[in-house]
């Protein structure tokens, strides 16, 4: 498999995930600006979308969107827990955790890294997405993780775009539940090596 990836974009999830699951991959440094690999190619030839991550299998089928992809992961590797089986309500509670990471956190962010938003849009949608993360601290009270007592792909995902937010101007420091977390996901192997691997701080 080949992982397409951005450093410290979303595509540090799926990353994640195969560092977990310790299925061998080949990592692809991509500047989706220029719309290139690291070693020059094309990158629409593997997503025409032109966004990361994608990932190739290989049987040169190319999947895109990391919550498809962290759920292909996790199923290549069922053992390692880091998703629910299939058809039940706890895959169900999985997939339900990453649409939310996806759609209201996830894009949101996208609003305040738009140099053409005005100052007011970015106060409002910093205001907004607290809210959401109060929400999610809620989640987290009494458990390690977001699902329960073991770590799964939405954590990777979670982790991912909550590292966004110091360089979104978003405080999350009042919340010290979500932070004991995030200190937790980046404390575990798998993570300290994705983030190693792309070059990017661990912190």
């Amino acid at each position: 498999m080949k992982l397409f990836y951005s450093p410290g974009a979303c595509s540090l999830s799926p990353h994640i995930a195969l560092k977990e699951a310790g299925l061998p991959f080949e990592a692809v440094k991509v500047d989706t600006k220029a719309g290139k690999t690291a070693a020059g190619a094309d990158y629409k030839a593997v997503n025409s979308k032109g966004a990361v991550p994608a990932l190739q299998l290989d049987d040169g089928q190319v999947l895109t969107e990391g919550a498809a992809i962290v759920q292909y992961i996790a199923d290549q590797k069922p053992e390692s827990g880091l998703a629910p089986k299939a058809g039940t309500i706890e895959r169900y509670r999985l997939m339900e955790a990453l649409n939310y990471v996806g759609t209201e956190l996830h894009k949101t962010y996208s609003i305040l890294f738009n140099p053409r938003n005005p100052d007011e849009v970015k106060v409002a949608t910093r205001e907004a997405l607290l809210k959401k993360y109060e929400w999610v601290q809620q989640q987290l009270k009494g458990r390690d993780f977001l699902l329960g007592d073991h770590f799964t792909v939405v954590d990777g995902y979670l982790f991912t775009v909550s590292r966004w937010a110091k360089h979104a101007g978003l405080d999350l420091g009042g919340l010290p539940a979500l932070q004991a977390y995030l200190e937790r996901i980046a404390s575990r192997p798998a993570v300290r090596a994705a983030l190693q691997a792309e070059g990017i701080s661990q912190k």
